[in-house]
């Protein structure tokens, strides 16, 4: 018995939409690196793309757990000694929500040509409006990263 591989006309894609509101960003990011990988999928194979869309809604309604608003840093470098800018996640979630989400997901997709495939599946908004609504989404339900409030 050979490895079953789907070829590319085999692959279904579904679209999912995932409300960002309330929900703590790293498990969020970690559901739907899965989803743009395919692992949720009888049909999943790591060298090749059989993930979904997924569209993130209400990206400014994101939650850090803990001290990482204060203590996680960004770090990005322009190339040039003396380039390297830090500030802290907080600030940066703070002022855009957008990077900041495709940020974290970037880091737990593949580091290769497949990873930044997998990665222009992605659609993320900082509101609730967005302009799929033609592929009729999934609403894609969260339950266990509820934030609290208190």
């Amino acid at each position: 018995m050979s490895t079953y591989t789907p070829k590319a006309s085999e692959i279904q894609r579904d679209w999912h939409v995932v409300d960002a509101e309330g929900l703590i960003l790293g498990r969020m990011a970690s559901e739907v690196a899965a989803l743009l990988r395919g692992k949720h999928k009888p049909t999943f194979t790591p060298h090749i793309d059989t993930g979904d869309h997924v569209v993130i809604i209400n990206a400014d309604k994101v939650v850090l757990t803990g001290a990482k608003a204060t203590d996680k840093n960004v770090h990005d470098h322009s190339g040039y000694p003396g380039g390297l800018r830090t500030r802290a996640y907080g600030t940066f979630l703070a002022e855009r929500p957008e990077d900041a989400v495709r940020r974290t997901i970037r880091g737990m997709l593949p580091k290769n040509r497949l990873g930044r495939q997998q990665l222009r599946k992605l659609k993320v908004y900082r509101g609730t409006d967005h302009p799929h609504e033609a592929q009729q989404p999934q609403p894609l339900a969260i339950d266990h990263a509820k934030a609290r409030t208190a």
